[in-house]
């Protein structure tokens, strides 16, 4: 009876004293909060997604969705398809760039200083580079970024 009091005593003092010194040494308990989602932000990316991809392989708008890629990346940049947006978002922009697809590239518009303003055919391209780089640097060994670097080398040899 006297060894499992002891024993009892032991873990105790070992519970109290062994806390906060991990918590002193950084020691963080539960999962990385730079991993955890929001749920609702998921489930609305992931439907802007698919929206996106509609656009893109059915109707051929890569003007629309490219502003459903950029929605994505602007607001969910930690989503959990975020390769496949991204490269979804530079193959709009580098086909824009060539005049590919249903829609005019002038449908894409920015606005700078209060003022709207299109992108040039070297903006476009340029924008699908950051793109796609951004794909390769972030995900590299993502099945995404080898048809981003695919992209990107056909890029290079264009006249």
């Amino acid at each position: 009876m006297k060894v499992s009091f002891l024993w009892i005593v032991v873990v105790l003092v070992a519970l109290f004293v062994g806390v906060p010194a991990t918590r002193a040494q950084g020691v963080r308990q539960g999962p990385d909060p730079a991993t955890l989602r929001d749920p609702d932000l998921e489930r609305d990316s992931l439907h802007n997604l698919e929206v996106a991809r509609n656009y893109f392989k059915l109707k051929k708008a890569y003007v629309a969705s490219l502003k459903r890629c950029e929605e994505i990346i602007a607001g969910n940049p930690n989503f959990a398809r975020i390769e496949e947006v991204l490269l979804m978002a530079g193959q709009s922009s580098l086909w824009l760039a060539d005049k590919k697809g249903k829609q005019s590239p002038d449908l894409y518009v920015i606005f700078e200083d209060g003022k709207k303003r299109t992108l040039t055919p070297e903006q476009f391209r340029e924008m699908g580079r950051d793109y796609l780089n951004k794909l390769i640097k972030d995900h590299p060994d993502s099945p995404y970024a080898n048809e981003a670097r695919e992209e990107l080398a056909a890029l290079q040899t264009k006249p």
